[in-house]
This record gives C-alpha cells, structure tokens and sequence, in this order.
C-alpha cells in the first residue's frame, strides 16, 4: 500500500519552517510584519514567541537576582573569603539589574515577588560556594531590595580598603 502525498498548505510550510530553521522563520516573519503582509504571518507561533520574550525578562531579572543575593549571603557569611571576583559580580549583577528594569519599567512591581522567588537559589548558590550548610542562611532574604540594589550596601563587618578600591 502506498502512503499519499500530502500537499503542503500555506500552514503547513510555516509550522515546519518554525520546528526546522527557527532563525530563517523569524527573519520571514519580521519581513512579512514590515511589509503588512498579515494573513502570510504564522499567528500561533507568533503569539507564542511575543509571550516568550516576556517570560524571558522576568527569568532574567530572577537569575540575575539569585547570583546578586547569593554573592551578598557570601559577602556576609564568609568575609574573611572575600575577593574581587566577588565584588566584581555584586557589582555587574547590580548594573544590569538595574539597566534591565530601566528597559523594562513593567518589571518593577514584580522585584519583590522575584526576590522571594530568588532567594531559595540564592542560599543554594551560596551554600555550595561557601560550603556552609544552607541551615545556616536565613529561611528569607534579610536584605531590602533598597539594599540589595545599593552599591553601598556590603552586608556585614567592612571590608578592608584595599579590596574595595
């Protein structure tokens, strides 16, 4: 018995370029917009993506919160083990925290829910590059968010001048 052959649809082609080539059906995609050629855009996959790009922010802010706050925990809990690789990272993590939420305004009213969200990483990060045990970290984030994005704020006794130059 012989298999038809199934014609390709205009669907059809659009759905298989989206799971074969997706950078090629992007580039299709943002040309089919800059021409308004509507009823040639692949709509499902379209809105999928759109809804994509905004989880991919949120996560963003939240990944790069966790490191931030786990790096402040190892400020805190070991400062005798403090680096400048660690004053490097608050330091970034700082920075595009900020320049993310300045890109994306909306954000903003989500930082206290994400810092909660991140904390759990964070102890975990900082637990497994201080080799404390995590019970040794609070059960919540101890510092504001204020805090957090401050780049005065160094929880716990000062460090030596010579590392914060």
């Amino acid at each position: 018995m012989q298999i038809p052959k199934i014609q390709p649809t205009a669907a059809n082609l659009k759905d298989n370029l989206y799971e074969t080539d997706f950078y090629t059906w992007t580039q299709e995609q943002a040309n089919l917009l800059r021409h308004q050629q509507w009823s040639l855009l692949d709509l499902s996959n379209l809105i999928e993506e759109i809804e994509s790009l905004g989880r991919k922010e949120r996560q963003e802010l939240r990944n790069r919160l966790s490191i931030l706050i786990g790096h402040l925990l190892k400020w805190e809990y070991q400062p005798g083990k403090r680096s400048r690789s660690w004053l490097a990272t608050i330091r970034i993590q700082r920075r595009d925290i900020l320049k993310l939420l300045n890109e994306n305004p909306s954000l903003k009213s989500q930082v206290e829910i994400l810092m909660v969200e991140a904390y759990e990483n964070s102890r975990d990060l900082a637990s497994g590059e201080t080799n404390l045990p995590c019970s040794i970290f609070p059960d919540q984030c101890s510092y504001s968010l204020d805090d957090i994005l401050s780049d005065r704020f160094y929880p716990g006794e000062p460090a030596n001048d010579d590392l914060m130059k």
